[in-house]
């Protein structure tokens, strides 16, 4: 089964593009949290992983929906890889259930991890200026 998961970090902000968009891929199931990626405590997404079964594939519009740290990802893909699931993500056309795949996931994972830490030193260099 496909499962969907979408998050925005405000109540402010809606959701419906990203349901719409999981809805149009086939979702079958559908889990939203309104709460900032940077918590590893979202109550949708652990309802989710408990109940993930082999051959359900999660599936993300973008994979920072999922997760705002490379580690914290890494984390949640493979929580969800000990369950016989797969990971995909839409925007950046990556599917975990084959091995390019997987190998095209961590290879973006670390080119989005890489460019926020650049954003943060040009920050930090502009605040110092």
């Amino acid at each position: 089964m496909i499962i969907g998961y979408a998050r925005v970090s405000t109540d402010d902000q809606s959701l419906d593009a990203q349901i719409d968009a999981l809805t149009a891929a086939g979702a079958g199931k559908l889990f939203a949290d309104k709460i900032s990626g940077s918590k590893r405590e979202r109550p949708e997404l652990d309802r989710m992983l408990d109940q993930l079964r082999d051959r359900d594939v999660v599936t993300v519009t973008k994979y920072d929906r999922l997760a705002r740290s490379l580690k914290d990802l890494l984390e949640i893909v493979e929580m969800i890889r000990e369950h016989g699931a797969g990971f995909r993500s839409l925007a950046e056309d990556i599917d975990t259930t084959t091995p390019a795949g997987e190998l095209i996931f961590h290879v973006f994972a670390s080119i989005a991890h890489f460019e926020r830490r650049r954003i943060a030193e040009r920050t930090l260099e502009g605040t110092v200026a």
